[in-house]
């Protein structure tokens, strides 16, 4: 069983843990650090066993605020995947388009034509 040197609070330990676990010994020792860090910069020297007490709680604290909002969040997601399913069982909107029959297109093209031939024989005898 390997052991891992750690660092906290300024004060170093040895710790056995199972082989391969060894950077997730580490990580977790640098958060403990990190908040006994912050406990050493506020109030300063305090014995050991009280300095990794502390630390452990911030730590708790804020892990506890963490799976609140995990809760929320997976609360969230759940209300969303119900609305999503409850719009996906919806009928698609139809939409209707309106289809200009051909008739109408050459009528209105002649009626064009026609007014543009009227327009030119009135600029013709007014020129």
């Amino acid at each position: 069983m390997p052991e891992v040197n750690i660092e906290i609070g300024g004060r170093s330990f040895q710790v056995a843990c199972q082989a391969g676990e060894e950077h997730f010994l580490e990580s977790a020792a640098r958060l403990l650090d990190n908040e006994a860090s912050v406990l050493a910069e506020q109030i300063g020297r305090m014995p050991e066993t009280r300095m990794l007490l502390m630390a452990g709680l911030m730590l708790a604290d804020k892990t506890a605020g963490l799976e609140e909002e995990l809760r929320a969040a997976e609360a969230r997601i759940e209300t969303q995947t119900k609305e999503l399913a409850n719009l996906k069982a919806l009928p698609p909107e139809q939409v209707e388009v309106a289809v200009i029959p051909n008739q109408l297109t050459d009528s209105m093209a002649e009626i064009a034509a026609r007014a543009e031939a009227l327009a030119d024989s009135l600029e013709a005898k007014a020129g």
